[in-house]
């Protein structure tokens, strides 16, 4: 994929009030969710043979950014978080079709990210294993102290 002139929209969704962005329309299917996973690194560490829960993973998000390929509409890329638009946006996913990985579409889409969810609030992501030399790169700060309740299932 060299055609880096990329669709890219922001959804938000305050206080349980109607996704922004485009009205009555979902910002992404389950579908296009599981296939940019499995074309970024994520796919191997989420559960990308369940789709229902990767529908509810999306629609418990409060702050979606998208990046698509403008004439096909094809998702190349993802940053899916839940934030209180006050003090901090935990951003779960952050995935980018590895075709067009090391292109600024990342950046582009963090760069977004923060602008949704406004100025005072920190955002925070774990790190993929094969990404965590990318976050200071573009400007993230590292930070030591994270703990975790792992899921059991």
């Amino acid at each position: 994929m060299t055609n880096l002139e990329l669709r890219y929209e922001v959804f938000a969704r305050r206080s349980g009030a109607p996704s922004a962005g485009l009205p009555g329309r979902q910002p992404v299917t389950a579908d296009e969710f599981r296939d940019v996973l499995r074309r970024s690194t994520l796919g191997e560490r989420r559960p990308v043979d369940d789709l229902e829960r990767l529908s509810t993973m999306l629609e418990n998000s409060n702050l979606i950014v998208t990046a698509r390929e403008p004439v096909r509409g094809l998702l190349i890329g993802i940053s899916r978080c839940v934030t209180d638009f006050a003090y901090c946006c935990y951003c779960s996913d952050l995935a980018v079709d590895e075709a067009v990985q090391r292109l600024g579409v990342g950046k582009e889409l963090l760069r977004l990210t923060r602008e949704a969810a406004g100025e005072q609030a920190t955002l925070l992501l774990v790190a993929a294993p094969k990404a965590k030399d990318y976050y200071p790169h573009i400007g993230m700060a590292h930070v030591e102290a994270c703990f975790a309740f792992n899921r059991t299932r």
